[in-house]
């Protein structure tokens, strides 16, 4: 599966794209929507820069509250490096920005595997107000450990995370983060980490606020199933989500034998391979509890060679 549609808001704004060149339509005020800034990923007649230089010209920008990064030229090939030094540039001209979400392609622009990136860890450093960040694409992903006050929801989504963003997000200090979501993808598309390798987020001694925790879209859901099962952070979590990647039922009796999930509101475990009565035990446990459970199996099949090796795929690879 790859990411058919935009991001529809952000920060709880909905999302509008800034015009194209010669376009003339009214604008919202700067505060009411999540401003979409965007180029052509293939062909691009204007480089994103110079969309944003129009954006800067047009609008109020002390009023804006959310931004959105959305494709860029020659995505696939180009990393937006120009684009974050041109945020940074502006950033005395965006004192309101609370949130800000960087590549928001769908596959048809770029597939999520293809959108290469950089060491986004600047952006964070240079907007220590930021309350929302998000990413996508793990070509070249990387993040310096930092600290950062403010920050309440980090989303990262890749097809393949490389494990030096996993362990430098592991290394940061954010005391005020509540909302923590990593697609740690396949190897195919560069996933290089290991269960291990998320201990520093799973102590929670970094994160002492955390309160929703995403480790998703995992060729090794198993084992990091197996790794939350003893958990610290797992007893003050509300939501914990290991959806969208290749939990079995091995997995997911290491989540059953581990500590109690009772106090959860909701365990997702959507897009999984599990079997039946696997799934059943998970609701005759949880559920009566009060927990929203999420098994829906949504698309998850399987592939099996002549000779009986099977193949498994997370939701969002390529």
């Amino acid at each position: 599966m790859t990411i058919g549609d935009h991001l529809q808001e952000l920060y709880g704004l909905p999302a509008f794209t800034f015009p194209q060149s010669g376009d003339k339509p009214d604008l919202p005020a700067a505060s009411a929507v999540a401003w979409r800034i965007e180029s052509d990923t293939y062909d691009a007649e204007e480089d994103w820069t110079e969309v944003f230089a129009r954006f800067c010209a047009a609008v109020d920008t002390t009023g804006v509250r959310a931004l959105i990064v959305g494709a860029w030229e020659d995505a696939y090939d180009t990393a937006p490096t120009a684009i974050i030094e041109a945020l940074l540039a502006a950033r005395d001209r965006l004192p309101a920005l609370r949130a800000l979400f960087l590549g928001d392609m769908t596959g048809e622009e770029c597939e999520i595997s293809w959108i290469n990136q950089t060491d986004v860890s600047a952006l964070l450093a240079g907007f220590p107000e930021l309350e929302e960040f998000g990413v996508r694409g793990g070509e070249d992903l990387g993040w310096t450990a930092l600290r950062h006050e403010g920050l309440r929801q980090l989303t990262v989504q890749t097809g393949g995370l490389p494990v030096a963003v996993v362990r430098g997000i592991g290394a940061s200090d954010l005391p005020a983060l509540e909302h923590l979501d990593l697609w740690l993808g396949t190897s195919w598309y560069g996933a290089d980490s290991e269960a291990a390798d998320l201990a520093p987020l799973l102590s929670g001694e970094r994160l002492p606020r955390l309160r929703h925790l995403a480790l998703r879209n995992s060729e090794i859901q198993d084992e990091v199933a197996a790794a939350v099962a003893s958990a610290p952070v797992v007893a003050r979590l509300e939501v914990l989500d290991l959806s969208m990647g290749t939990l079995s039922d091995e997995g997911a009796t290491a989540l059953l034998a581990g500590q109690p999930l009772t106090h959860l509101k909701k365990l997702d475990l959507h897009h999984h391979f599990m079997s039946e009565a696997l799934a059943e035990r998970i609701r005759q446990t949880l559920e009566p509890a009060g927990v929203e459970v999420d098994l829906e199996r949504d698309g998850a099949d399987e592939d099996v060679d002549t000779d009986g090796t099977v193949h498994r795929y997370v939701a969002v690879g390529e």
